[in-house]
Order: structure tokens, then sequence, then C-alpha cells
């Protein structure tokens, strides 16, 4: 069953009758609703069209979060071949909110990390919604520092409301894992090519995120901080969220000004969750002729590239 968001009522509204009309066909073969259903699936097309060319920054919000987008789990399934996660930091625990190991991509070795969110109940209770713990981004860091090991391009995929903030993630050090993760991909002499395919929340997400290139769908969003959390702290109102995310510039299109991120990925009408095939075909594409630009270059000058780009970050503006 699809999942609407509040500002899809119009689409909901036709795909329901769609859904009706169809459904009296299929019970009666005598009644033929192929004219009609043509003329409303028509409007829906025009309506969703219409409704995703000017989505403001809280719609890009719900749709970065929608249920339904594709997770780590789907891109991992379908661009990569022999992957092969690795569990545990070697420090305490496994952290299954990040999903980090090796891969194969078009038949190039890489190391493969991302966040996944979990696409049911029992799934989201297991990796914790995406909001990792100190063991997940230090597992992160044993496969960066495998992948510099034996020179494997990595590939890191973002999707997370931030790193976890309960009282045991704290006691074990969740800031210092952080700067660490965020430091070894800075020091890294291989390629990294990061893609926020959802939600990119603060510390948790730039963790994984220092990359040489750092792509963003077209609907995801990249923020220091959750548009509610912002509210709450400006306002001391959670309700104003939506202001925060206008004020806030989290979007593709506010980021890729900024100089953020480097290049913005196109999700089919009616965002990614419409049409996971597509999406994750074109992030594909994206990836691959990153590597192909990234991997000829020399390692030493890669990581005095990356740490160039990120000194320069805001000092133009």
């Amino acid at each position: 069953m699809h999942h609407y968001l509040d500002f899809e009522k119009p689409i909901s509204d036709l795909e329901g009758k769609i859904h009706e009309l169809k459904k009296i066909a299929s019970e009666d073969e005598s009644i033929d609703t192929s004219e009609e259903v043509e003329r409303l699936e028509a409007r829906a097309r025009e309506a969703m069209a219409e409704i995703y060319a000017k989505l403001t920054p809280w719609q890009k919000t719900q749709v970065a979060r929608h249920p339904q987008r594709p997770h780590f789990v789907d891109y991992a399934s379908r661009l990569f071949s022999e992957w092969t996660p690795l569990a545990g930091d070697r420090k305490f625990a496994e952290d299954a909110a990040i999903q980090a190991g090796l891969a194969r991509f078009n038949g190039q070795p890489v190391a493969l990390i991302g966040q996944e969110k979990g696409n049911d109940t029992k799934s989201r209770i297991q990796h914790n919604f995406g909001s990792a713990r100190p063991e997940g981004y230090r597992k992160a860091i044993r496969v960066m520092e495998m992948a510099e090991r034996f020179g494997l391009p990595i590939v890191t995929l973002i999707d997370t409301a931030g790193a976890y903030p309960g009282i045991g993630a704290e006691e074990r050090g969740q800031a210092e894992a952080i700067a660490r993760s965020t430091e070894m991909c800075l020091n890294v002499t291989v390629p990294i090519v990061s893609v926020i395919i959802g939600e990119g929340g603060s510390g948790g997400a730039i963790a994984i995120a220092t990359g040489d290139r750092v792509y963003m769908l077209q609907h995801s969003i990249y923020s220091v901080i959750s548009p509610e959390g912002a509210a709450s702290i400006l306002w001391r109102d959670s309700a104003r969220a939506k202001e925060a995310a206008t004020t806030m510039k989290i979007t593709a299109e506010d980021l890729k000004g900024f100089g953020i991120v480097d290049g913005i990925i196109e999700e089919p009408v009616g965002g990614a969750h419409r049409d996971h095939e597509a999406v994750i075909n074109r992030t594909g594409e994206t990836i691959a002729a990153a590597l192909a630009d990234l991997l000829p270059v020399e390692r030493a000058t890669l990581r005095k590239n990356r740490r160039e780009k990120y000194l320069a970050i805001g000092r133009s503006l």
C-alpha cells in the first residue's frame, strides 16, 4: 500500500479513483473503465509533476523521510556485487545502524559504508532507525583503514537523522568517535564518493560524508540539526519546524549553491520512493563517473585536494 504525504492529497484522490475503477472492471468484465482510467492517470501525472516542481524545504524534508524511499540495503543489492558486510568495531560491539564492508562496483573492489534505517518495525528497531552509536563509527573507521591498506576506493551512502544521542552512546565517546571518523575520511589517500540518499543529519552524517565528491539526491536534505531541533532551540517550539526548514537552507539546491555538495542526482517525478530502479541506476551512474575521475589521481594529491576542499568551504561567502 502506498503511503501518501499530506501535500499529496490531490494525487491520492485521483489514484484512489483509478484503483476503484480498476477494481470494478476486474469484478465485472462487461464494464469497460479503460478510457476513464487513462484520463485519470493523465491527470494524476500532471498533478504530480506540478506538485513536485515547487516543493518547499519542509515538503522536501517529508519526501527525504518517506518510509518507502529506497534505503542503503536497496542500493547495496542492486549496484554492488559480492557485498560482504563486516561486523563489530573490535572494541565494544556491533552497531547495525551503520553497514560497512567490501563489495565490487562494476567489477572494481570497493569499501562500502552507509546508514540503514530499516523498512518495517522489526528492522527499524534492529538498525536503530539509522542513528548510529559510537561503535558504528568505529566500525566505519575500521573499514576505511582496511580500504587504505589495500588501496580500495570508498563509497558511502548517507541516510540518518543524526547520531544516537543516548546516555550510553555519550558515555562511550560518541563525539570522539564521530571526530575520528571524520578525521579518517580526511586522511585516507584513496578516493571517497559520498551520496546523501535521504537525510544527512549533523555530525552523524558528515562522519562518513567527508568525501572527494559529495552528491545529494534531488529531494534529500543535509543539515546541522533537524528542522524540529532547530525550531526547539530558536523558538522553543518544535511546531515551527516548517519555518526552520526554510531558514536553514537544507535542500540540495541550496547546498549545491553554497559549494557544500558537488552535484544533484535527479529523482523521478514523485520522488525516489515511486521508482526505486530509476533513482538507483542514476546514483550508480554518478558514482561510476566520479570514480572514473578520481582513480587516476595520485593518492597524495587526492588527500591534499580533499583537505583543501573542506578548508575552503564558507571562505568565499
